[in-house]
């Protein structure tokens, strides 16, 4: 029905002003024009965001797959120092960050047995990285649901003053005709058009880099108890020295 609603709006504009993009734009209001303008600067800050985010998210998950098994194999040799080394070429890595402040927070109390208070300072600090990094990765995603959220109303209140003028069309001429309401109405149509046009690719793309996140975090999660699990094994085996 949307769709044909549309159609038909053009149809209309298309018999009073000619359907092209320069004559929809001059036969417009210019409340109209700003909510078309403010639409299409939503729509160049969400597209943004989603090549920031992708981009982010894909160096994120290459140099995880790299990073993993490299720090894996070091800890298990009791390397510390070289595991920070290979997390520091990986710091795109979110597991690399987040290691990290969990390795140097362990290794500042030297290779002794650690209490359990120093085990809980390396968990709280593996906490704190984790927090900070999925801070930094929804960086741009609340204004994603925002705008796929708010675009849609935007786009309604040109449809509203759209409908405005196809009255005033038809109060100004004293005719009832396609002619008195062709502009107002396509007006309506198009801010609608554009809304939906913003919002559905906003709200797609916050669902899918919000289900990355999510699926990042657990990884997070994983890594961080593993080490915990590493550095328990290791003030064991130093406390038994």
């Amino acid at each position: 029905m949307l769709v044909q609603m549309n159609l038909f709006g053009m149809w209309l504009f298309q018999e009073a002003v000619g359907f092209d993009m320069l004559s929809m734009w001059r036969a417009m209001g210019i409340l109209a024009k700003l909510v078309v303008i403010i639409l299409f600067l939503m729509s160049a800050w969400s597209v943004g965001v989603m090549i920031d985010r992708w981009l982010a998210f894909s160096a994120a998950r290459k140099q995880s797959r790299t990073f993993a098994p490299l720090a894996a194999g070091a800890l298990r040799e009791g390397k510390i120092d070289e595991a920070i080394r290979i997390a520091e070429r990986h710091k795109k890595s979110h597991l690399a960050k987040v290691l990290t402040a969990g390795l140097h927070e362990f290794q500042a109390h030297g290779a002794a047995a650690v209490t359990s208070e120093e085990l809980e300072a390396s968990k709280r600090a593996l906490d704190r990285a984790s927090a900070i990094v999925h801070a930094e990765l929804k960086r741009g995603l609340s204004g994603l649901a925002t705008i796929g959220a708010t675009s849609p109303f935007v786009g309604l209140f040109g449809t509203v003053v759209g409908i405005i003028n196809a009255f005033k069309g038809i109060a100004s001429s004293q005719a009832t005709g396609l002619a008195a309401v062709a502009g107002g109405i396509s007006e309506a149509l198009v801010a609608t058009a554009i809304g939906l046009f913003v919002a559905i690719p906003a709200v797609w793309a916050f669902n899918i880099f919000t289900s990355k996140v999510e699926a990042f975090d657990v990884e997070m999660d994983n890594s961080s108890s593993e080490l915990v699990d590493f550095f328990v094994r290791r003030s064991s085996a130093a406390g038994r020295k």
